[in-house]
């Protein structure tokens, strides 16, 4: 009666909140899934979870089921590990750098999934702030970095990750904000906010700023997403962030974002070396990671 699909179902239920967003994460069409857990729920005669509540709530049937995911998932993740572990060597590497402080918000859970399915596996990873990790990619010092940034190299393969909108925000009565879009002479007089970063490695300068000769009149930094919001709702400058990052503080109103030009759009990329990007363990990083950032990112479009 009781499937393991059912069980990822309900578990995705929880942890995305919605229906459309657990069709995306399980590449299911909206009709598919609907049908699926009222197959599912006729079955067993009774109501998982309330229809029409945001995020979504389970009713006692549901939450035992829950709680039996919670045991069973784990467990034959590591059966199926410890199946193909006889076949073959699943010990890795996998030393990471990071271009981009927000990118934290989904690594960090992607990171804690991805462990249960490859426990084997020797993770660690620093801010790609301080050096050039490509180079150090390249050389063996990292097998992995989350970049936006691509510098063509025939050692490197770049697998797309998502895409993502890099928007302007500001104070909620700041000038700016009522502008349907930003151009960039609009900057001229504005104080930049932004992460710890050399200016011409940040996506706002590359291919918004520099492109159209413009310079912005200040500049100041903070060290995380949370400090960034926090100042330019004090009206102490704008900062450009990736739509993503700034959904949930636009959603309490203490923001205001708007388009870069017509709408500046970049890719985020897992680099890694090109001689091991079909390697079990890297594929399957890819995987959890598009699946995590699907499953919990606003504003994203899958590649």
């Amino acid at each position: 009666m009781i499937e393991l699909k059912h069980l990822k179902t309900l578990t995705t239920l929880r942890d995305t909140g919605s229906l459309t967003a657990t069709a995306n994460a399980l590449h299911l069409t909206q009709s598919a899934l609907s049908h699926q857990l009222k197959d599912f729920e006729a079955r067993l005669g009774n109501h998982v979870f309330l229809r029409k509540t945001r995020p979504v709530k389970f009713t006692s049937e549901g939450e035992i089921l829950l709680k039996l995911a919670d045991d069973i998932l784990p467990k034959m993740a590591r059966a199926e590990y410890d199946i193909a572990s006889l076949k073959e060597d699943l010990h890795g590497r996998l030393h990471m750098a990071i271009e981009c402080h927000s990118c934290f918000q989904w690594l960090m859970p992607a990171i804690k999934e991805y462990q249960v399915g490859w426990p084997e596996v020797e993770l660690d990873f620093s801010s790609g702030f301080g050096f050039e990790p490509l180079p150090a990619l390249v050389n063996g010092d990292l097998d992995l970095v989350i970049t936006s940034d691509i510098q063509p190299r025939g050692e490197v393969h770049y697998e797309p990750l998502f895409d993502f909108e890099m928007r302007l925000v500001m104070a909620t009565n700041h000038p700016l904000a009522n502008k349907e879009y930003i151009e960039p002479e609009d900057l001229l007089d504005q104080t930049m906010l932004t992460y710890p970063v050399q200016k011409q490695r940040l996506d706002v300068v590359k291919h918004f700023l520099s492109p159209n000769n413009a310079e912005p009149a200040k500049w100041k930094q903070a060290e995380n997403t949370l400090m960034l919001i926090q100042m330019v709702s004090a009206g102490l400058g704008v900062a450009a962030l990736p739509n993503w990052a700034i959904s949930e503080f636009s959603r309490q109103g203490l923001i205001e974002s708007k388009p870069l030009g017509k709408g500046l759009w970049r890719r985020l990329f897992a680099a890694v070396r090109d001689s091991e990007h079909d390697k079990k363990y890297l594929q399957a990083f890819f995987s959890t990671a598009k699946q995590q950032s699907q499953s919990h990112l606003d504003g994203i479009k899958m590649t």
